[in-house]
């Protein structure tokens, strides 16, 4: 931001520079060149006048030295004819003496008593500026005299105001670059100070809140506000984060004493009351579930972590041989195919953490003597397939709502496991989806990013997910 402003002020001094030195420029030279040739028009008609005289008085001898010692004061060059157009004297030595020029255009007009004023080029091809006067007493035209200048006298000039008119405006560009650097970084401190401390809020910690002090009074009050804003919902976080801290402990005892006290009730109720307390017994162990569940979402929802490199194939090598042992009480195999993956972007312990949950969502709906198959596919993707009696449309779009459960679920989940699922993929730059599986079952589809990718970038994935 502080090169745009620095250009955007470097532009408008550009700009206001441009619209004042260039018709600056343009009429001091348009005068120089109006000034020049009313100087030279002036010395014409004087020389004009003198060569006049001499030619009454019959003194050509005096022309030459006329001629040349004004040629030799100004760069000019003089050229002197009589009334019949012979060349008297010419201050360059180009013509010869006597020769005729009455033919040439200026000299004709002047032998009838008209002075002309003409800009043309000379046989080197640069622009000379000629004046040709008539010598005459009244309407005798005794003779013509015509100087000629270089206009690379006045060009030269001309060239020396732009470059004066340049380097000046350079300097005030300069200056101005200073100040408006000046300028742009003051406005732009508190609002770098604001990036730097809105990143560290994202993160879940604010070591340096922006400074509420400098800058113009706009952003100081947004900083003032962003503070505010910032320390209350700090407060906010911590509560929330003790609350599931303190929770997690204070909940268990009660929990558990409650189910010894129901199991403690059992010799001492009728036989027919059995069922119902083994049903209360079983209520209360969801409850207990459903509450760690709810803990572990709102430690999940307080933490913000950077995504870390993974490596896919070792975590499910790892956790296919923990379930193992778990899925043959219930006649079930794990199996992990698929080409290796490498290393995927996943936010630490999430990758665990989202393969346990969907096998052991897998496994309460697997029937026995079938197989959860953990599947790699290109694109870090990854499948937990069951073989269990699937999902239907409507039920797969509502499976991560918290605490949904099917009408017809075949197991007591608390409604919370995919929910937590979810939450891990997204945390980690995933998508996660539910789709039939072939055959049968559930494919819960899982896609992250690949280790040699940008992690902030938003990604396209896949999951599964039933409730759990």
């Amino acid at each position: 931001m502080t090169r745009r402003l620095l250009l955007s002020y470097l532009a408008l001094a550009l700009l206001v520079l441009v619209g004042l030195e260039v018709p600056l420029g343009y009429f001091y030279a348009r005068g120089e060149e109006s000034r020049f040739s009313q100087g030279v028009e002036r010395d014409a008609s004087m020389l004009a006048e003198v060569a006049e005289e001499n030619i009454e008085k019959h003194n050509v001898e005096a022309l030459p030295e006329l001629a040349r010692e004004y040629a030799d004061d100004t760069g000019a060059r003089v050229v002197i004819v009589d009334r019949a157009g012979r060349l008297l004297t010419d201050s360059a030595g180009a013509t010869a003496t006597g020769t005729d020029v009455s033919g040439q255009t200026d000299i004709a007009a002047a032998l009838r008593n008209k002075a002309t004023t003409a800009t043309r080029a000379d046989a080197q091809g640069g622009d000379i500026l000629a004046v040709t006067m008539p010598g005459s007493s009244g309407t005798t035209v005794r003779g013509a005299l015509r100087v000629t200048y270089p206009m690379t006298m006045v060009t030269d000039r001309e060239h020396r105001i732009w470059l004066a008119l340049a380097l000046g405006g350079a300097g005030i560009l300069a200056a101005v670059a200073l100040v408006a650097f000046s300028l742009a970084r003051w406005i732009t401190r508190p609002l770098r100070t604001l990036e730097r401390a809105t990143a560290q809020l994202a993160h879940g910690h604010l070591d340096h809140p922006p400074d509420a002090a400098t800058g113009p009074p706009e952003l100081r009050r947004l900083a003032t506000s962003f503070n505010h804003t910032a320390t209350r919902l700090q407060h906010l976080l911590r509560a929330q984060h003790g609350f599931a801290s303190e929770a997690s402990h204070q909940l268990k005892t009660p929990l558990a004493a409650l189910r010894l006290r129901l199991e403690n009730f059992e010799p001492y109720l009728d036989p027919r009351a059995h069922n119902s307390l083994d049903e209360t017994i079983e209520e209360v162990e969801r409850l207990s579930r459903m509450v760690h569940g709810l803990l572990a979402l709102a430690r999940l929802e307080n933490t913000a972590t950077t995504p870390e490199p993974v490596d896919l194939d070792a975590v499910l090598a790892d956790r296919a041989a923990m379930w193992e042992s778990l899925a043959c009480e219930q006649h079930v195999a794990v199996a992990v195919t698929g080409p290796p993956t490498g290393r995927i972007w996943a936010i630490p312990g999430a990758l665990e953490q989202i393969v346990d949950n969907l096998i052991a969502n897998a496994l309460r709906v697997s029937p026995p003597g079938t197989a959860i198959t953990l599947t790699r596919a290109p694109g870090a993707e990854l499948h937990v397939i069951d073989q269990g009696p699937g999902m239907p449309p409507a039920d797969r779009e509502r499976a991560f709502d918290r605490f949904w459960r099917a009408s017809d679920a075949h197991h007591d989940g608390t409604g919370l496991g995919l929910p937590i699922v979810r939450h891990l993929v997204h945390a980690s730059g995933g998508e996660i989806t539910l789709d039939a599986a072939p055959g049968g079952g559930l494919d819960a589809r899982v896609r992250l990013r690949p280790a040699d990718r940008d992690p902030r970038l938003t990604g396209a994935g896949a999951g599964r997910g039933k409730s759990g």
